[in-house]
């Protein structure tokens, strides 16, 4: 699959995913609402952005093998991040949230490890122009640094945001390089895909060298099939 230069609108069908609802404040087919209201405690922009109507959720159902679905779900992430640079610095930018949900089961694989490498090359893309990919699990409890306890998500999703740049790096500290590039970004309109292929295989060799150290007390599985997940 290659990914085009300049993105338009959700496609009503995308291959491996198929469209189910497009940008929506109040999707339907899956109940977020407890959820959101949840979060509210652990995001200080989370409740402005919900009285503003910013944060939307993009709702996709699988259709295909892992490759395809994970190929679809990185298209899915520039998409978004491509729909939200020229907002981001209009009045109340930085609260602008798009949230692609992935539904349904991905054969003989979990979301976890399909959404790892498109979230990993995602990041990594679009953080030194200011573009924030963060990833949940459906039913998995996160903690925080702090020892907090975040509400397990009804559904698997990439939040698309602004970065918050003086904030994410913390979050980003088994990748300092990405961290100093996030709390300097700065979107001067490049095409981020000027100096890097556009196919899906590609883009994820791309992506493959930009992997921290394993840790060396750990046996690591075998990181050229799932990238590291230290990091939000």
């Amino acid at each position: 699959m290659t990914i085009p230069r300049t993105t338009t609108a959700p496609r009503p069908t995308a291959g491996a995913l198929r469209l189910v609802e497009a940008s929506t404040t109040s999707p339907t087919t899956v109940d977020i609402s407890a959820y959101v209201q949840q979060m509210t405690a652990h995001c200080p922009y989370l409740a402005p952005s919900l009285r503003q109507g910013m944060t939307t959720w993009t709702v996709y159902r699988v259709d295909g093998d892992a490759e395809a679905v994970q190929a679809e779900l990185f298209y899915a992430g520039v998409q978004a991040a491509e729909w939200l640079r020229p907002l981001l610095n209009r009045p109340h930018g930085l609260l602008r949230c798009e949230n692609i949900v992935l539904l349904g089961e991905v054969p003989g694989t979990t979301h976890r490890e399909v959404m790892a490498w498109p979230h990993w090359a995602l990041k990594n893309l679009y953080g030194p122009v200011g573009v924030m990919f963060g990833k949940f699990y459906a039913g998995q409890e996160e903690v925080t640094e702090a020892g907090q306890r975040i509400p397990a998500a009804p559904a698997s999703f990439l939040p698309v945001r602004a970065a918050a740049r003086r904030r994410d790096p913390r979050f980003l500290t088994a990748t300092p390089d990405l961290a100093a590039a996030l709390a300097v970004a700065e979107d001067d309109g490049r095409g981020v895909f000027e100096h890097i292929p556009t196919q899906w295989q590609e883009i994820r060799t791309w992506a493959r060298h930009l992997l921290p150290p394993a840790k060396p007390s750990t046996s690591s599985p075998d990181r050229s099939v799932s990238p590291p997940r230290r990091s939000s």
